[in-house]
């Protein structure tokens, strides 16, 4: 076996590759945490959530006399 450097050294290569998963680690739970915040906010509201099902809704009914 040939002397040189060990298993254990790690290559300057290697060492950027880890910074740069790092930060990329980093910006997806950034994301995530975003995306979740908004999540909680818009569940606290409540009633203003008016779900995508295909069905008219009175909020978007224009005001006549019939429906004051």
């Amino acid at each position: 076996m040939a002397q040189g450097k060990g298993f254990t050294e790690q290559h300057e290569l290697h060492k950027r590759r880890l910074g740069r998963n790092v930060g990329t680690a980093l910006c997806l739970l950034g994301f995530c945490a975003i995306v979740f915040g908004l999540t909680i906010a818009k569940v606290r509201e409540g009633g203003l959530l008016e779900a995508n099902d295909h069905v008219p809704r009175a909020s978007m009914l224009p005001i006549t006399e019939d429906t004051q």
